[in-house]
């Protein structure tokens, strides 16, 4: 047996939850439509990259890996009725993918994966840069780490004199709709890490990046804060689904 036919065909062993979605076949063995349908996929997207297939192939591509021996195309059709889209069920919790009907603890893992590379490699594309000319890269990011998250996350960029990107952390994580912010702690953090300016950021789970009466207020408490320190803020973004809502852009500062 040759390494590519190893690759296809070698068995996997079967995690918690997806024993029922085992075909009954001898070890090692694939049924043939499903090792061609497969074969025809890869190629696909070796040829033509993600731009050639649409979301549940991409997706299918992903399950493969998880559930060896079983046709993924329904899971994956499943998925993307339940959360909307490729990018969205990435980021669905694992508790709630764990409830649709063929999810175990295999496709957690792989899609878990998948997003925590997805978000590395839009972070290194703005850590130690000069943010504020890398501004398509950093929507980039936050797009990524955020857009299709359920539950509110506020996140704090910490810039040095030059404005390069030092640190990137979650300062508070919520509900559906509000998280606990304190700008104390915001610019405390940003003495401790020998910040010059901070951008804050964090999603709005609806989908509408229109900033609350609440966000408008506490973004002005931390700017009153940071400004006693000679800290400097440069932008507050507001993550929606589909877009971004800057403060400095809209006029709030």
């Amino acid at each position: 047996m040759g390494p590519t036919r190893a690759f296809h065909e070698a068995p996997m062993p079967l995690f918690p939850g997806d024993e029922a979605l085992a075909v009954a076949l001898p070890e090692g063995r694939l049924p043939s439509y499903i090792k061609d349908h497969r074969q025809r996929l890869r190629a696909r997207f070796m040829d033509g990259g993600a731009a050639a297939i649409p979301d549940y192939e991409l997706l299918e591509l992903v399950l493969f890996r998880a559930i060896p021996r079983q046709d993924v195309k329904p899971l994956a059709r499943r998925l993307l009725d339940l959360f909307g889209d490729f990018n969205r069920v990435l980021s669905a919790p694992a508790h709630r993918l764990t409830e649709v009907q063929g999810v175990g603890d295999a496709v957690v893992q792989e899609l878990k994966i998948v997003e925590a590379a997805a978000h590395r490699l839009a972070r290194t594309r703005v850590m130690h840069r000069a943010v504020l000319s890398s501004w398509d890269q950093l929507l980039d990011y936050c797009r990524t780490a955020m857009a299709h998250r359920e539950t509110e996350q506020f996140r704090v960029l910490y810039l040095d004199r030059k404005n390069v990107l030092i640190a990137d952390e979650e300062q508070a994580r919520g509900t559906v709709d509000h998280v606990p912010v304190y700008p104390r702690e915001v610019v405390k953090r940003a003495l401790e890490l020998n910040a010059s300016a901070l951008i804050l950021v964090h999603n709005h789970p609806s989908g509408d990046p229109t900033p609350s009466e609440q966000d408008i207020v506490v973004t002005g408490q931390i700017q009153d804060a940071a400004r006693v320190m000679g800290i400097v803020v440069h932008d507050h973004l507001i993550v929606g689904k589909s877009r971004e809502l800057s403060f400095r852009a809209e006029g709030y500062f």
